[in-house]
């Protein structure tokens, strides 16, 4: 009976199952009726849109997908995208208490209007496992304030991968100015942002995690990797001047003070008044490329709280300025201060101020001039730069407390490094490998 029972009821499961499979969609809609076809759209439906001129912006409102079940909006034929224009006092793609959507392969325009390519609205009550994926975002640059992508209510689980934002003034802001509407556990990777007038990238500090109902209250990482960030043209001048990236630190106390940012991978590329990156709290910097050739590599500084358990390692820096700095103090330090884990270890930084910071291990330093006998072509053009070691960069240090770490012992190209290797680069040689460049960073 029990079986006879238990047969019944996974039937009735499998039923239920299929019967949700065959409800979904697949829509192909024009400029005049993806409006109409959007407030429809049901968990696993797909939205496709045809080639053309979109001028009435893409409402993401209400949408609801399901895990496994996404609602995908994408172009009916990526080779021929279809195109949102800006249109005034309203964002390009405006999302508003939305859950496991899809956006891909779209053109976002904003012909200079003041309004943002993305948003997660601040009005909304939350937007969660979002992912946006293979979007051309250019002219958002009207001012500073203008963003490429942009989120101003509590949001999780987000996936941003691929993208390429050229020219805003914000390529990718996530957070509220203040530290409230918490980002949480984003996935960032293989996006081009370049050129901004200010951030290519800053997620805001937290205040506090709110207390949404699904908002992730464990401990979780947000991972930026294998992008390529460059302000080699555009940036404001101070006092306007930003980071390539700045990250914030998480909250204090409560949940997410145990949450780290893991950035890997990276392709950090110019900036003529800033540091290229710059960042505080729980963080893990390692296997990027930072070429500067008029500023400062990396500030782990004070911004709205101060740098907590900091590991730098394995990265390739070049600049005729600082290399890696690590200020841990306020200059009024707070009685609750104390200090943490922080390790700058088997780096190779080319500087006239290779590396300020208390706890160092195993790190290869000299001047900009010394690159040329430790890389291959550190001074060619870009295009043609080449910063793998010229033979094995090695030096002692103790791996053991790198392999928590996400992919820690893969080089920037995704290479096995060897034991005691120093630098970005294993000195394996790959048949191919990707050349640093203004470009989507391609995968191995």
């Amino acid at each position: 009976m029990r079986n006879y029972i238990s047969a019944i009821i996974f039937l009735a499961i499998l039923v239920c199952l299929l019967s949700a499979i065959s409800l979904a969609e697949e829509h192909v809609a024009s400029p005049g009726s993806y409006r109409t076809l959007l407030k429809q759209l049901a968990p696993g439906d797909v939205l496709r849109l045809k080639p053309g001129m979109y001028q009435r912006g893409l409402p993401v409102r209400n949408l609801n997908g399901l895990p496994g079940k996404p609602i995908v909006i994408t172009a009916n034929n990526e080779l021929v995208p279809p195109v949102f224009l800006g249109q005034r006092r309203h964002n390009t793609v405006s999302i508003v208490n939305s859950s496991y959507i899809k956006i891909r392969n779209l053109v976002l325009d904003g012909i200079g209007m003041p309004v943002d390519g993305v948003k997660a609205e601040g009005h909304a009550d939350w937007a969660h496992h979002i992912t946006l994926e293979n979007l051309l975002i250019r002219n958002h640059g009207n001012n500073q304030q203008t963003v490429g992508i942009s989120t101003k209510c509590p949001t999780w689980n987000w996936e941003v991968r691929g993208n390429v934002i050229i020219g805003a003034g914000t390529g990718m802001y996530f957070g509220n100015s203040d530290g409230s509407d918490a980002f949480v556990s984003g996935l960032i990777e293989r996006n081009l942002v370049a050129d901004t007038i200010g951030y290519n990238l800053q997620i805001k500090h937290q205040k506090m995690r709110e207390d949404v109902p699904g908002m992730p209250q464990d401990s979780r990482k947000t991972v930026i990797r294998h992008n390529v960030f460059s302000k080699a043209h555009g940036g404001s001048d101070e006092p306007m001047a930003r980071p390539n990236v700045l990250v914030g630190h998480w909250p204090l106390r409560g949940p997410g003070r145990d949450d780290e940012y893991l950035i890997y991978g990276n392709f950090f590329y110019q900036n003529h008044n800033e540091a290229l990156f710059q960042g505080e709290g729980n963080l893990a910097l390692y296997n990027n490329l930072l070429i500067n050739d008029f500023a400062d590599a990396v500030h782990i500084q004070p911004h709205n709280d101060i740098p907590r358990k900091i590991s730098i390692f394995f990265n390739t820096v070049i600049t005729p300025q600082a290399g890696i700095v690590i200020r841990q103090r306020r200059q009024n330090p707070l009685p609750a201060e104390v200090d943490y884990p922080q390790r700058v270890v088997a780096n190779a930084v080319f500087a006239s101020r290779p590396i300020e910071a208390r706890n160092t291990e195993g790190n290869v330093i000299g001047s900009v001039a010394d690159a040329m006998e430790y890389l291959r072509k550190p001074n060619s053009p870009l295009d043609s730069m080449d910063y793998r070691p010229a033979a094995k960069i090695k030096a002692e240090f103790d791996p053991v407390p790198l392999q928590d770490f996400l992919d820690w012992n893969l080089d920037f190209d995704g290479i096995v490094r060897q034991a005691s290797e120093v630098g970005a680069y294993s000195a394996e040689q790959a048949d191919s490998y990707w050349i640093p460049q203004i470009g989507l960073k391609s995968q191995r």
